[in-house]
């Protein structure tokens, strides 16, 4: 007795089709085997199965059971295969009914054969979606909103094996769930922490604008107490909202990686991700046996924070030089050849000096100059270099502190920084890139062209200050996003002057 059912896993952020198999041959030994490189949860799939088909009333193989995954030569990981292993058992044993075809079958079976939410649901539905033999997916209930975000094909909620069955068998319809699309995305994110509650911070403020007009990477030195992670927790209030096509791209990397939260199928406002500085390399970057998402993958259209970004450790802080660079991350194993995108703005804060108290006018600082030195020195250069903006955020003055809030709101804010992309989204229409900070060599040679005037106040700068080419760079580049803020296609003197007030702390502290 045979039979081949469909389904689906991940393997990086796209899915790929799955042929469940299964035979079953008389045996005095009873025994079910599954094959096709599964791992432990997916071979823990037999007990699963065994117990929610007899709470289902429905028979258990007694005989020799082969469950084979194929193909076979690609590692297969999760509980997303107990469905169509029992679905598959269950036709064996009964026959294969038609209609049956096109069909993909995902979820995890709970002992009284309950179906529980799996990870992946989007990637799977758009893989339906583009395969010409395929045209819908039976799933948990909890998965349905998610997958139903795309359209065109159908959706078909389940609460349990037993209503499954009874749906294959054709003695029971299920609904199919309707297509939502991305229709949802178009009302306003709520914003919890608004621009307005900020006392004082003018230039950080304005740092901040800048960065999410531009899409800027910034770091924030400061003592304890003077609002760094506070500030970087308004930034993604003020940068744009998010397309459909990046909310699809984050939808997926959080669904790959089972991070959406229950009754949320899609991710609506830029991701904010602040991992602990004693986070691992692979928790960062991502990896893994079979290779999921990080951190920065996670923060992938949005903001990754890194609060005391000198206590993390240094290989961790180095991994960050490809992401930062190129806007993704490639994660090599001896079996494949994974890439995650991870466009994002970094956010980082740190303190002055080990005791934090370098530069405060109340409390005195009681760092020797090489302990400063070698605290500092945990940045290294070159990803201090990919780093655009570095601000001080000082102590408050006690009548700044205790005086009422006046700023402006987030609203207020965002509305400029949308002004300034979509000026950028107008420039850049033929190169496929989306805001200043993408822009490679030949496009800031074309796009940042400096009036005389202003390119001899840079040279003086790079004297001065050692700067780098790519330090040389992302000051164009900076001073290119303050021109979009004040509405003008020129770059003027006084532009390129204020971006390099936005980066001259690097040689105030590290030098």
């Amino acid at each position: 007795m045979f039979s081949r059912i469909h389904s689906a896993t991940t393997l990086g952020v796209d899915a790929y089709v799955v042929e469940v198999e299964v035979d079953i041959s008389r045996s005095q030994l009873p025994r079910t085997d599954i094959v096709g490189l599964p791992d432990a949860a997916v071979k823990e799939s037999r007990d699963r199965v065994r117990s929610a088909m007899r709470n289902s009333d429905l028979d258990f193989p007694g005989d020799r059971v082969t469950v084979n995954l194929a193909p076979a030569d690609v590692r297969k990981e999760g509980p997303s295969f107990d469905l169509p292993i029992a679905v598959a058992m269950h036709t064996a044993l009964n026959g294969s009914p038609g209609g049956l075809d096109g069909l993909v079958f995902i979820g995890e079976l709970a002992l009284d054969g309950m179906l529980r939410p799996v990870s992946g649901a989007l990637p799977v539905a758009l893989m339906v979606r583009d395969s010409a033999s395929l045209r819908g997916i039976v799933l948990p209930r909890d998965n349905a909103a998610e997958a139903a975000l795309v359209d065109g094909i159908e959706i078909y909620p389940a609460d349990c094996l037993q209503e499954v069955v009874m749906f294959v068998e054709g003695r029971r319809a299920i609904a199919p769930h309707p297509n939502t699309g991305f229709d949802s995305l178009d009302r306003a994110p709520d914003i919890d922490m608004c621009f307005s509650e900020v006392k004082g911070q003018e230039q950080a403020k304005r740092a901040l604008e800048i960065a999410a007009a531009g899409n800027h990477n910034l770091m924030m030195i400061g003592p304890p107490g003077g609002g760094k992670t506070m500030l970087a927790r308004r930034l993604p209030g003020i940068m744009p909202r998010m397309s459909r096509d990046e909310a699809l791209e984050a939808t997926k990397l959080y669904s790959v990686a089972g991070k959406l939260r229950a009754g949320d199928a899609m991710i609506r406002e830029r991701p904010f991700r602040s991992p602990h500085h004693t986070i691992s390399n692979v928790a960062l970057i991502g990896g893994g046996t079979i290779p999921k998402p990080g951190e920065v993958s996670l923060a992938h259209h949005g903001v990754l924070f890194l609060d005391e970004m000198t206590e993390f450790k240094r290989d961790v802080l180095e991994a960050l030089r490809q992401p930062l660079e190129d806007g993704n991350v490639t994660i090599a194993r001896a079996a494949t050849t994974l890439t995650f995108p991870a466009s994002f703005v970094l956010a980082a804060a740190m303190n002055p000096c080990p005791c934090g108290w370098h530069g405060d006018y109340v409390n005195p600082c009681t760092c020797k100059p090489t302990q400063i030195q070698n605290y500092m020195k945990k940045v290294s250069g070159p990803l201090l270099d990919r780093i655009d903006i570095h601000i001080e955020t000082p102590r408050l003055d006690p009548e700044k502190l205790t005086s009422a809030p006046t700023g402006e709101t987030s609203e207020a804010v965002r509305a400029r920084v949308n002004a300034a992309r979509d000026r950028q989204l107008a420039r850049y229409a033929d190169e496929k890139i989306f805001s200043n900070a993408d822009l490679n060599a030949r496009m800031t040679r074309k796009y940042c062209s400096l009036p005389a005037e202003a390119e001899e106040l840079l040279k003086s700068a790079i004297r001065k200050l050692g700067y780098t080419a790519r330090a040389y760079d992302r000051v164009k580049k900076l001073s290119r996003t303050i021109a979009d803020l004040a509405g003008r296609d020129d770059i003027r003197v006084e532009d390129v002057a204020e971006a390099i007030t936005l980066r001259s702390l690097d040689r105030k502290y590290l030098v």
